[in-house]
């Protein structure tokens, strides 16, 4: 509730939107996509939880840590897995055309969040299960990742106009809402970019890092479904059966790119 008054107070982007219609598609998403995580992600993860702690299998038992130590490399790699996750969902058609629901919402604030297809929730349950089963990590260290990854999950998709140097100072070592910004971008070089969720060093690393496009140069979704009917509760929960539209064309049925003088001169610096 604070960040979405404070996102109001101070918005980085302008809304193209009706809030209100928004929020009725939006609430009806989450709660599907909650219902999900309670009947088959929770339950998934608990299982796997608990034949990892009672059988010398994942990462964390192989290399013998516990305490803080187990807690930060737990940490560290499940956010790295969740960004191979979040990109899978880019590049997987099967996955994208699910995924693709939570970036066609028009405006992005800390609603969006909550936005995702009860479908890709469900299929999340075997991700975690993998992740859960390679890592090994403690209840504890569990615990930890799932209240930061939720936290920052709301924190990124946030319309929070930070001062420009303080988001600056933080991008160093998290994912802040102008980089996430970026990628609900409707130009698909962007989208295709900074996919981390907690620490923005795995698109440092795999080289997917965008910190190059101004806010106001932003338009939020995707080109082919961009219509307000497009929108509508019952066609965000029936878009992954229907028959898919070319992502990146507009409603005119041209593609459009960015032109060179809406960017900055370098792809590492964040701009305002």
């Amino acid at each position: 509730m604070g960040l979405f008054l404070l996102e109001h107070a101070l918005p980085l982007r302008r809304p193209r939107a009706a809030l209100f219609s928004r929020i009725v598609v939006n609430a009806g998403m989450s709660a599907t996509a909650f219902a999900a995580a309670a009947l088959l992600v929770r339950p998934a993860a608990i299982e796997t939880l608990a034949f990892t702690q009672n059988t010398p299998f994942g990462l964390m038992q192989i290399a013998g840590l516990t305490g803080t130590a187990e807690i930060v490399a737990s940490f560290i790699l499940m956010d790295l897995t969740f960004y191979y996750w979040h990109r899978a969902n880019h590049r997987l058609r099967f996955l994208w055309r699910i995924h693709n629901v939570h970036h066609i919402d028009p405006d992005l604030d800390v609603t969006t969040g909550f936005r995702f297809h009860f479908v890709e929730v469900a299929l999340s349950a075997g991700f975690r299960m993998a992740q859960l089963l390679l890592i090994g990590p403690s209840l504890v260290a569990f615990a930890v990742y799932e209240v930061a990854f939720q936290t920052f999950t709301l924190f990124h998709h946030s319309n929070v106009r930070l001062p420009i140097t303080l988001e600056r100072a933080l991008n160093r070592v998290l994912v802040t809402p102008r980089m996430h910004g970026i990628h609900h971008s409707r130009y698909r070089d962007e989208t295709n970019s900074n996919f981390g969720v907690v620490f923005p060093w795995w698109d440092r690393l795999h080289r997917t890092l965008r910190l190059d496009v101004p806010q106001d140069a932003i338009v939020v979704g995707v080109p082919a479904y961009s219509a307000p009917e497009d929108n509508r509760l019952g066609h965000c929960f029936a878009l992954p059966l229907l028959p898919q539209r070319d992502y990146w064309q507009s409603v005119g049925g041209s593609y459009i790119e960015r032109s060179a003088g809406a960017q900055g001169a370098t792809k590492n610096q964040l701009l305002a």
